[in-house]
């Protein structure tokens, strides 16, 4: 932040204000309606990219080239009976799908789009991100924390044995793999010697975190699968085993926001993979593409979660455990402590 910036002091954190209120407002509106846009964007090309995978075709009867597949759903869903079985805790199991998509929308704020810039825009410094925490990363993992009880709460409040069974699998593994991917970030955070975000991505206008930090990524990269519930590690709603899991008794926009919130969590760990190992905004060329790198980088990371979908069957749910606690953590460990002593030595 620039000596002209305000903060105003909170228990845990100092929140930078680097715009006058107006601009604020533009820039979250702006942010949060590309963030918001990415997500039909990603639901269709998901659909087209696996029917390429899979030597099939996907969406292309609706709009241009199938375009406006995801519209129809949308219509789709809200046209559905809203509907809540005679066992269900009613006002727990209406509240359950608002707290994943509140979480999921929230922690979207603090991926950086751009740098602070002082050009005179709006008459003062501005940043192209919806909020800036000293706390940076602490932010995400607190709100990811909230989105668990989301989970929990709707699969507890369905009176669904399946529903419950898959909320307990979404506590085991979201508890399993949110340690594995804050400790994989650990090393970023002390080689850049702060939590922030933005602070972080400065740090690698030389090199890209990625480079000294590649096993950490790998770490972080295979802890977001289990952390967003995606294949291979879908198995909190194994449709095999569980019918739907978490989501068996939803329908209507009650299911739809749990799927909404699932694809902006991989949106925001996209978000912040790019601003933790991948540069963030750093790219050839002008200051004005800055957004569009963050875009593109972001995409890549979407597309290889399509691709790990298309390609890697479902594990068995003793071989995700195993997995997160018997590798990952200590390799995340590991990785941690061999960064402190090079940080520390050199």
């Amino acid at each position: 932040m620039t000596a002209a910036a305000a903060t105003i002091a909170a228990p845990v954190a100092e929140v930078g204000f680097n715009e006058p209120v107006l601009a604020q407002i533009l820039i979250a509106v702006i942010v949060f309606a590309v963030m918001l846009q990415l997500v039909p964007m990603l639901l269709i090309a998901e659909r087209k990219l696996l029917g390429r995978f899979q030597g099939r075709y996907g969406p292309n009867r609706v709009g241009p080239f199938g375009a406006l597949q995801p519209l129809v759903d949308i219509v789709k869903l809200a046209a559905k009976e809203d509907f809540a079985p005679r066992t269900a805790s009613k006002a727990v199991f209406v509240i359950a799908p608002v707290i994943a998509l509140f979480t999921a929308i929230a922690t979207t704020a603090i991926i950086p789009f751009g740098d602070t810039r002082s050009d005179g825009l709006f008459g003062a410094d501005y940043g192209l991100y919806g909020i800036d925490v000293s706390i940076g990363i602490l932010y995400a993992f607190a709100f990811g924390a909230i989105a668990f009880y989301g989970l929990m709460l709707g699969g507890w409040a369905s009176g669904s044995k399946y529903s419950f069974l898959g909320a307990m699998r979404s506590a085991a593994q979201l508890i399993s793999y949110e340690l594995a991917a804050g400790l994989s970030l650990i090393g970023v955070v002390m080689m850049s010697g702060s939590l922030s975000l933005t602070a972080i991505v400065r740090e690698q206008s030389d090199m890209w975190f990625v480079v000294p930090q590649f096993a950490g990524f790998l770490i972080f990269t295979i802890a977001s699968f289990a952390e967003t519930n995606r294949a291979p590690f879908d198995l909190v709603e194994a449709d095999a085993e569980l019918v739907a899991g978490y989501q068996t008794e939803y329908g209507g926009m009650r299911f739809a926001s749990f799927m909404m919130a699932e694809y902006m969590n991989m949106i925001t760990f996209s978000g912040i993979a790019t601003a933790m190992f991948l540069g963030g905004w750093h790219g050839p060329g002008p200051g004005w593409l800055d957004p569009f790198w963050v875009l593109a980088k972001m995409i890549g990371f979407l597309i290889l979660f399509i691709w790990v979908r298309a390609t890697l069957p479902r594990l068995r749910y003793d071989q995700l455990m195993s997995f997160g606690w018997k590798v990952l953590v200590p390799l995340a460990t590991l990785n941690l402590v061999v960064t402190a002593i090079l940080v520390v030595a050199l």
